[in-house]
């Protein structure tokens, strides 16, 4: 422990540290090499399977996916034409080639025993549209006749416009002397000739309606004409009593 401090054995402990050092040094180097050729002389402890995995070549990749299907495109050819939405179109050059239109040449000649309108070919004293044409035309078609109903409906205000006579009611002293007023409606059917039948009361005071049947029976209408015959006719009549005009 105290040699150090000594300066008599410094140079003796300098010289045994160097040898040390070497031979430790080839020691290692001796060992190392050992441990790199036993496995190369002794090849029976390498792991087989492992190499064999070594020396095997990989296996190769797999094929691309084929490419998908090309679509065939529909091509869609487009046709020049002059006339758009009927019309003709104003050309935007001037064509090099101006075509010929070619018209069929015209019918032969009508003879004088022929008939306008016949067939080439027909016999002369024929009938305009041949045999069929023939037929219709001398056949006389019968035009059905529209059957005229028996009795229509109409409103007051229309069959008021054919009114030719009016009676007016005469306002009974009874109702006048009560102050009663208002209108009394009737149901009347006019025939053929203008005249009031089959009359009877819908609405009205007690006191008003005999006036009204009594003045309304008079009336008389201008015959109401469908499909150019007079038919009967079924309306209402309104007949109004006021008392400033009693």
């Amino acid at each position: 422990m105290f040699e150090d401090s000594l300066l008599e054995s410094a140079g003796k402990l300098k010289t045994r540290r160097s040898w040390t050092t070497v031979l430790s040094f080839l020691l290692q180097c001796a060992l190392i090499g050992i441990l790199i050729l036993v496995p190369l002389i002794y090849t029976e402890a390498l792991p087989r399977q492992q190499l064999m995995t070594f020396l095997v070549a990989p296996p190769p990749p797999p094929p691309p996916p084929p490419p998908p299907a090309a679509i065939p495109v529909k091509v869609v050819k487009v046709i020049q034409t002059d006339i758009i939405n009927g019309q003709l179109r104003t050309p935007t050059k001037i064509p090099e080639k101006v075509a010929m239109i070619k018209e069929e040449s015209a019918p032969p000649p009508m003879t004088s025993a022929g008939v306008i309108g016949g067939v080439p070919g027909g016999v002369p004293g024929g009938s305009m549209g041949g045999v069929i044409g023939g037929i219709i035309g001398s056949t006389p078609v019968a035009v059905p006749k529209v059957a005229v109903p028996n009795r229509i409906r109409v409103s007051g205000g229309v069959q008021q416009g054919n009114l030719v006579n009016r009676v007016n009611p005469v306002y009974p002293a009874i109702a006048k002397a009560a102050r009663i007023s208002g209108t009394v409606v009737l149901q009347a059917e006019i025939s053929k000739q203008g005249t009031i039948e089959n009359l009877h009361v819908l609405s009205g005071h007690p006191m008003l309606v005999q006036s009204a049947l009594d003045a309304v029976k008079q009336w008389r209408y201008k015959p109401y004409l469908l499909n150019g015959e007079p038919v009967p006719v079924e309306t209402t009549i309104t007949v109004t009593f006021t008392l400033s005009g009693g």
